[in-house]
């Protein structure tokens, strides 16, 4: 699933228990307080000082020059 819609339409076509289920799942997971991201999710400087995340699409000159107007 990679869209909201698509989560939002599996959950439609769960039965009536299903349905409850999710949304004590849900209910429970808002309720926790969010976990401090762990160190490998944590972005990294290159030598320039530019963000370094894995996962993330490769940065364009254009970002590139944002980043550096910015600072």
């Amino acid at each position: 699933m990679k869209s909201l819609a698509d989560i939002e339409a599996a959950a439609e076509a769960l039965p009536p228990e299903q349905k409850e289920e999710l949304l004590r799942f849900l209910a429970e997971r808002l309720q926790q307080p969010p976990s401090p991201p762990s160190s490998s999710l944590k972005t990294r400087l290159s030598k320039r000082g530019f963000p370094i995340s894995k996962g993330r699409l490769p940065f364009t000159s254009a970002d590139v020059t944002q980043i550096e107007s910015e600072s």
